[in-house]
C-alpha cells in the first residue's frame, strides 16, 4: 500500500509541476497560442493519472490470467455504468441526424437556451446564443425536453414585436399603422404576410406585430427595428404608451401598514 501511495503521490508532483510549467509557458508566449498552450494541461492530468493506475494495478493485483480476466470484466461493468449517459448522447445524435431533428444554421431552443446550431458533434450539439456565448448541450436532451426549431432548415424565421399601448385610441388606426411599419422594413422578406394581434388587457392594450425576416441571424435586428420605427410611429398619431398598474405585494402592504 505505501508503495502504491508512492505511486500516486509521485504522478500528482509530476502533474503539478508539469501544469506549473504549462501556465508559466503561457503566459510568456505570443497570445494567439496560449490558449493552445493551456489546452495541454487537461490532458497532462489524464496521462499521469493513466500512467499511474497502470502501475499501480500490477503492485495490487499479481497479474495471473484468472485476476486479469476478472479485473478486465469488473472494469468493462464499471465502464459501462458510467459511460451510459454517452452512449445515451451517441444515440440520441444519430437519431438527430437520421430525422433531421435540427442542422447547422437552425435557430432552436433547448432546456431554456436559444442560439444557433454550429455544430453537431457525435455526443452534443454546439449552440450560440445571442450574447455570443456557446452552449454544449447533450444529445440525450432529446429524449426528455422539449426542442423548439425556430427555422427548420429555412432562412427565414417569424419576429414579434410586442407594444402596449393606452386603450383609449383608435385599435384600428393603430393596427394598420404598424403594419405598414413591418412592411417598409428592409430586414423584412419579401412576400411574407405582417400580421398584427391585438390583446385587450386591464391595464392597456397589447399589440403583437409579427413579420418574417430575411436571413435568420438579423432576426434581433429586425426586432429592434420594428421596435423603434414603431414607438415612433404611435408616438406620431398621438396614442400614448400604457403602464401597467403597480402589483402590491405583501412584502410591500406590510411595510406601509408599519409606517402608519
Amino acid at each position: 500500500m505505501l508503495l502504491v501511495l508512492a505511486v500516486f503521490l509521485t504522478a500528482k508532483l509530476l502533474s503539478a509541476g508539469v501544469r506549473w510549467v504549462l501556465r508559466h509557458w503561457a503566459e510568456h508566449v505570443r497570445p494567439r497560442l496560449r490558449l493552445s498552450i493551456l489546452r495541454l494541461i487537461p490532458l497532462a492530468r489524464l496521462v499521469f493519472g493513466t500512467v499511474a493506475v497502470v502501475v499501480a494495478v500490477p503492485i495490487l493485483v499479481e497479474p495471473t490470467l484468472r485476476n486479469v480476466v476478472t479485473l478486465v470484466a469488473s472494469v468493462g461493468l464499471g465502464l459501462a455504468f458510467a459511460l451510459k449517459d454517452y452512449g445515451s448522447s451517441l444515440l440520441a445524435g444519430l437519431a438527430t441526424v437520421l430525422e433531421n431533428t435540427y442542422q447547422p444554421g437552425d435557430w432552436i431552443q433547448v432546456d431554456g437556451t436559444y442560439g444557433e446550431v454550429k455544430s453537431i458533434d457525435s455526443r452534443a450539439v454546439r449552440i450560440v446564443t445571442a450574447d455570443d456565448t456557446e452552449v454544449i448541450v447533450p444529445h440525450s436532451k432529446l429524449w426528455s425536453t422539449r426542442v423548439s426549431n425556430a427555422t427548420s432548415g429555412n432562412r427565414s424565421l417569424l419576429c414579434v414585436a410586442d407594444f402596449y399601448l393606452h386603450p383609449d385610441h383608435d385599435a384600428a388606426a393603430a393596427q394598420r399603422r404598424l403594419t405598414e411599419v413591418a412592411g417598409g422594413s428592409s430586414y423584412r422578406k419579401a412576400d411574407t404576410p405582417v400580421t398584427v394581434v391585438v390583446h385587450e388587457k386591464p391595464w392597456g392594450t397589447h399589440y403583437r406585430l409579427k413579420a418574417y425576416v430575411k436571413e435568420s441571424r438579423e432576426q434581433f435586428e429586425f426586432i429592434t427595428d420594428l421596435t423603434i420605427r414603431g414607438k415612433e410611429a404611435v408616438r406620431a398619431m398621438g396614442i400614448r404608451f400604457a403602464q401597467a398598474a403597480y402589483a402590491e405585494t405583501k412584502e410591500s402592504r406590510g411595510a406601509v401598514e408599519g409606517s402608519h
